[in-house]
């Protein structure tokens, strides 16, 4: 795969720097920022919830990211307990690849794709009558079962049918009460900044996820399927249901972040058109014996 460029189709600008203010204003909901400079570090408050994450600093007039803003980055990431973890947008921040690589990091890249305020989603697929997609509440019963299945999809990767199913489903909500995941997610529900989506069968939930709205922009994000339930166009229904959701509250640009090329053609199918290059800088995974 290759980060898009301007060979591939023009860049829209106003879009990337709609993108980056996005990225920028999300985690503030749930995370304090640091200053390094051309850098933003956004730490976690309390004991609980998601690491984050560090980003280029919109607006930084001084010199690009350097190998060594990377490093004091890292060093307060590893203080913190925190991940060691850096996203931006290739075409917004192309010098930032070298400085992070310098540092010993490795970077992957993944398509973003983008439904905006211009663009028509696609139709929802046909799904058998006995399949229910639905945005939940905070109090639903199966809010536990929506946080857990991208879990375990994102256990089992890929696109395929796999093995992973029920079982595998309810040893992850019973481990979610460990970390008050469910909790977490019903207060975001209730306060504005999650809306979650999920397809179920027979009362259980087989496909979920999430957008994230900040004003005009949302983000799609943790859409998993349960590998028994692949290759029924859930993911598409859930995706669907929530692009439906988002324009109905005032939500003109949806977007998201594909894990590779064959989750792109995925969700090309429900209208998304690519439009940039996502990169995540963590360290090089160690081999494998």
């Amino acid at each position: 795969m290759h980060a898009v460029t301007s060979d591939d189709h023009a860049l829209d600008r106003p879009l990337l720097d709609e993108i980056e203010r996005y990225y920028d204003a999300a985690p503030r909901s749930a995370a304090r920022a640091e200053d390094f400079g051309p850098l933003t570090l956004f730490v976690r408050e309390g004991d609980t919830g998601w690491h984050y994450y560090a980003r280029p600093t919109p607006g930084h007039t001084g010199p690009a990211a350097t190998a060594e803003d990377v490093r004091r980055v890292l060093e307060r990431q590893r203080e913190l307990g925190a991940p060691e973890a850096f996203e931006w947008v290739a075409e917004r921040n192309p010098e930032l690849r070298a400085a992070v690589e310098a540092a010993g990091l490795a970077v992957h890249e993944h398509p973003l794709l983008v439904l905006g305020a211009q663009d028509e989603p696609a139709p929802a697929p046909v799904l058998p009558e006995r399949v229910e997609v639905r945005v939940l509440g905070p109090d639903a019963p199966e809010l536990a079962e929506a946080v857990a299945v991208p879990r375990v999809a994102f256990g089992n990767p890929g696109t395929a049918i796999g093995a992973a199913g029920a079982a595998e489903l309810a040893q992850s909500v019973a481990g979610l009460a460990a970390d008050g995941a469910v909790a977490r997610i019903a207060q975001r529900i209730t306060d504005g900044v999650t809306v979650q989506a999920a397809a179920l069968e027979g009362g259980s939930v087989l496909c979920a996820g999430q957008y994230i709205p900040v004003g005009p922009v949302g983000e799609v994000v943790g859409v998993g399927t349960l590998p028994t339930a692949r290759r029924r166009g859930l993911g598409l229904a859930v995706t669907a249901v929530l692009v439906t959701h988002a324009r109905a509250n005032g939500v003109g640009t949806v977007f998201l972040s594909a894990a590779d090329e064959d989750v792109a053609r995925i969700y090309r199918r429900a209208g998304f058109r690519p439009f940039a290059t996502a990169l995540i800088a963590e360290p090089v995974a160690a081999p494998q014996d």
